[in-house]
């Protein structure tokens, strides 16, 4: 299974796409940015992008959603309960002070948790982390990866004070999900370097306020 890290659009989100090595077919991990140099970037992976996976419905983690769509053909995938997110992303631009961008419809499928997306010899499994967003999902692979979205960041967690935030569910999720994850896991977050489950449990003060 190859990797590729892609920081884009308004706030640097990270997004992660997945290929698989026999048939490069992919899976791509949040989509922050429409900009057409992203899409060249994604094409010369050699990828054949199957299914893009959100890890929450936030304006700057669905901006390039549209466009993918349209260029790609994929399935865009987002959990259940933040479907209501996606609605609200215009509104949300505008409430940060930005310019308003456009709906975002092409979000047509849903995740609950322990869903499962198979690439290849490669798996994810969804495991619902509300607190960030209500319908906030991570994603856990057979290989020991764990994309995190904005539920946990290094030395952090996300912030709860957005439509459908809660700061008791984030920690919820961190404490008794993601960090009853073996202490080897490796963390890919939204935003900022990757991190471990045993680090977070060590140095993450906020995750245990």
């Amino acid at each position: 299974m190859k990797m590729f890290t892609f920081v884009k659009g308004p706030i640097d989100a990270n997004n992660y796409l997945l290929m698989d090595e026999k048939t490069n077919d992919g899976i791509l991990i949040d989509c922050s940015s429409p900009e057409d140099t992203y899409i060249d970037e994604i094409k010369k992976t050699g990828v054949n992008l199957k299914k893009i996976i959100l890890t929450h419905g936030h304006f700057d983690h669905i901006l390039g959603c549209n466009r993918f769509y349209e260029e790609f053909g994929c399935d865009i995938y987002v959990g259940k309960d933040d479907i209501e997110q996606i609605n609200y992303a215009p509104q949300m631009t505008l409430m940060l002070g930005g310019v308003k961008i456009p709906e975002v419809t092409c979000v047509k499928n849903t995740v609950e948790e322990e869903d499962i997306f198979v690439l290849g010899d490669f798996s994810l499994k969804a495991i619902s982390t509300p607190g960030h967003t209500k319908g906030g999902m991570s994603y856990l692979s057979n290989d020991g990866k764990l994309f995190s979205g904005d539920t946990l960041f290094k030395g952090s967690v996300g912030r709860t004070d957005f439509l459908g935030g809660s700061f008791d569910d984030i920690l919820n999720s961190v404490k008794n999900k993601l960090f009853k994850l073996p202490d080897d896991t490796v963390v890919y977050t939204g935003h900022g370097p990757s991190t471990t489950i045993g680090y977070e449990k060590t140095h993450n003060e906020i995750a245990f306020s």
